[in-house]
């Protein structure tokens, strides 16, 4: 463990290493690289509303970091036990030392630092809030605790949030407002079944990415996309004993995939026309098997149109529980599924709920929880 961790508050964008609007996928990949300077850290949500719940990342004694719940993108940064000595924490602002083992936090310093603010019980400023109150980060950015005027007051929690409109505070269950951490990311991934997904990103004005499957290839996405983290050549075939189409004979074992975890999405491509033939995409919810392997890709599945006047197609989004979605893609009874248990190839993995259902319709599959909950999208 590091003899002490150094942080820096950036008001209204972050807190030393955490930048506001990160996603959870990245924020979690870099803890794993960090575990020398926090060993521990646990994970809360709600259980109930896996597919949409804030998320909560508690960095034992000091850090607590809420993610949105829609787009999993960090909300709000907190900031406490200020005094505990495991690990110290020495907190600047610019080139002036806040709070240190030597330097006590409290409200006079904060005014020096940070100039007038309104009243209040806590110190206020567009970004950035100063509380003399050990509460929860689930109070968001509020406070009850009552008004004092002692200059000497110990600050015992600092919240980063983005600044809001009219410089108010944002709601602590809000979406994280576009920011340029975001830009490169999925915003919005539209499915056309027997098509292919038109990809929306960050920022709002850049143009969309239309790729289709028997059409792109793979030169294609590493133009348009980067290259991915990892190209995995296909070697489990056991799914093709259920394939009405061909032979196991013809399957061709040279077919690979482009892994983009940090988009939430991948593809199959064949290995003889380097063309796509799958795309899978990848909703990331809470105690699910595949958590965290992928980032959240927000999809949303596109119907047909009432007709050529209808600029607003009926869809079905990615929090929408798999009975609505079913029957928003074929009307009839729910096609025969299919157990999948992911943790059978992960030795030593144990999940509460490790087996999903796989159901089939035309030209897409959806890998559903016991909760009903569609973690995966494929299309083919």
């Amino acid at each position: 463990m590091f003899s002490s961790i150094d942080l820096d508050i950036r008001p209204g964008a972050g807190l030393g290493m955490f930048e506001l609007g990160s996603s959870l996928w990245t924020v979690l990949d870099m803890l794993r690289s960090l575990q020398h300077m926090f060993p521990q850290v646990d994970i809360k949500y709600d259980p109930d509303t896996s597919s949409i719940t804030p998320i909560i990342l508690h960095l034992r004694p000091h850090i607590d970091l809420l993610f949105s719940g829609y787009h999993q993108r960090l909300h709000t940064i907190c900031l406490r036990k200020l005094r505990d000595p495991n690990p110290p924490v020495t907190l600047r602002y610019r080139d002036t030392v806040l709070s240190s083992n030597e330097e006590v936090l409290i409200k006079v310093g904060i005014s020096r630092t940070f100039g007038p603010t309104y009243p209040g019980d806590d110190l206020r400023y567009p970004g950035v809030l100063f509380s003399f109150e050990e509460d929860v980060i689930g109070e968001g950015l509020k406070s009850n605790a009552k008004h004092s005027e002692d200059r000497m007051q110990e600050v015992k929690r600092v919240i980063i949030g983005q600044k809001g409109v009219d410089a108010q505070d944002r709601d602590a269950l809000d979406e994280v407002m576009e920011c340029p951490v975001m830009f490169g990311d999925i915003a919005r991934a539209v499915v056309k079944v027997n098509d292919g997904v038109t990809l929306h990103v960050y920022p709002a004005s850049a143009q969309p990415i239309h790729i289709r499957i028997g059409e792109t290839k793979a030169q294609d996405l590493n133009v348009i996309l980067g290259p991915p983290l990892r190209v995995h050549y296909k070697e489990d075939d056991r799914m093709t004993i259920h394939s009405t189409s061909r032979s196991s004979d013809d399957i061709d074992d040279t077919d690979y995939f482009y892994n983009y975890f940090q988009h939430g999405i991948e593809f199959l491509i064949s290995g003889s026309t380097h063309i796509v033939q799958k795309i899978i995409l990848h909703t990331n919810v809470p105690g699910s098997p595949l958590f965290q392997r992928y980032k959240r890709c927000p999809w949303d599945i596109e119907g047909r149109p009432e007709d050529d006047e209808d600029d607003t197609p009926p869809r079905m989004r990615f929090y929408d529980r798999f009975e609505t979605i079913s029957h928003f893609l074929s009307p009839r009874e729910p096609p025969p599924s299919m157990l999948l248990d992911r943790t059978d190839d992960e030795n030593g993995m144990t999940l509460p709920s490790p087996t999903t259902r796989l159901h089939g319709y035309d030209g897409i599959i959806l890998e559903v929880t016991e909760s009903s909950q569609v973690v995966t999208v494929i299309l083919f």
